[in-house]
């Protein structure tokens, strides 16, 4: 049996040093995230910066939900419901429609609720985590399948809310959703706008997109802040609610309406699976299986029915059905081999080993 490296109690740890290889790692990837929606905008079209957009959303969204699962262990089956609360919350402050069912809120406003972005995110955040408290405080004495009952339940519980309160006030507008929505702007700034740079055109989408890789660093620096979430698991919930809400915001501002069939029970269960596909627990491997889960399922609805055309000379199977199928079958095939993600946490065996090498090297 393998003996486990120790380190010496009279042995000074010394601060890890950012190797030469690790720096330019790290300047490549800072590049391919500023340069992506150019390069696949160049080759794909508007259409494939608008998939990345979706796959910051729900790098975002994973990342938050990494707080909960990965790092406190908690599973949690309803979290689209704060992605629901955040998206809401931007709909009714940003547009028309709460000037146009009470008489009182157009008398204050009468030209109109025009709440901007940088406004909405903190009180998206901070309602979403009022409501991550409200679940947690009473729950966190539930383990396994009793929590996910209970917030698989709170995630439907919301959607169905946001489905039915149009009666008999209209708040949400029911399943017709909320239209209208205002884009993201920072004063005179409007994200909806083309914009120029450097002589280069940077459409809505491609501006979006920096917006949405910047709120990712936000939920990034969160962690790195060294808030002891595993312990700490009603904050657990609170902050993974947070960023939950935020990613709402951003998807309202961007999509321009909201309605409850964006938040069914399938959205909660493919965030889950980037974070379980990806390497649960860790950031990188996160972020890895969120931007796969929202490329991927894309790239087979274009290429299946072209395929079947090509090898049968016509569609044999509906594309949607090929592209589920394939789909699935591709998470089976990770989960088997993979069981632990695509990129999975180093192990703490291989961190004291590493730093015992290290400091090997260092005294020598």
């Amino acid at each position: 049996m393998t003996s486990i490296p120790t380190i010496e109690p009279s042995t000074t740890l010394i601060p890890e040093r950012k190797s030469p290889k690790a720096i330019a790692s790290m300047v490549l990837v800072a590049a391919l995230v500023i340069l992506a929606p150019i390069i696949v905008g160049t080759a794909g079209g508007n259409y494939w910066v608008r998939v990345l957009d979706f796959a910051m959303l729900y790098v975002m969204l994973a990342l938050g939900l990494n707080i909960v699962v990965g790092f406190a262990g908690l599973l949690d089956l309803g979290y689209i419901a704060f992605y629901a609360i955040g998206a809401y919350l931007a709909a009714l402050l940003s547009s028309p429609h709460l000037t146009t069912q009470f008489a009182w809120i157009a008398a204050l406003f009468p030209g109109g609720l025009h709440t901007p972005i940088w406004v909405i995110a903190p009180i998206a955040m901070a309602v979403a985590a009022s409501f991550g408290i409200i679940l947690g405080a009473p729950t966190l004495r539930l383990r396994g399948d009793y929590l996910a009952i209970v917030t698989l339940g709170f995630g439907e519980i919301v959607r169905i809310f946001m489905n039915n309160l149009d009666r008999p006030v209209n708040i949400t507008n029911g399943p017709q959703g909320i239209i209208g929505v205002a884009p993201a702007k920072f004063g005179s700034f409007d994200l909806s706008q083309t914009h120029s740079l450097f002589g280069l055109q940077f459409p809505a989408v491609y501006q979006y997109y920096y917006l949405f890789v910047l709120c990712a660093l936000l939920v990034i620096a969160a962690k790195a802040m060294g808030i002891n979430t595993r312990n700490i698991k009603l904050l657990a919930f609170a902050m993974g609610a947070s960023f939950g809400g935020l990613s709402g915001a951003m998807f309202g501002a961007f999509q321009g309406f909201v309605s409850p069939e964006s938040f069914t029970f399938w959205e909660s269960v493919v965030v889950l699976a980037c974070v379980v596909l990806g390497g649960m627990g860790h950031i990188p491997g996160v972020i890895l299986g969120a931007v796969l889960l929202s490329i991927f399922p894309e790239f087979l609805r274009s290429t299946m029915g072209p395929l079947q055309d090509m090898l049968f000379g016509h569609s044999i199977i509906d594309t949607e059905v090929v592209r589920q199928l394939v789909y699935g079958l591709a998470m089976i095939v990770i989960m088997l081999y993979r069981s632990e993600g695509l990129w999975p946490a180093p192990k703490h065996e291989d961190r004291i080993a590493k730093i015992a090498k290290r400091n090997k090297q260092v005294r020598a």
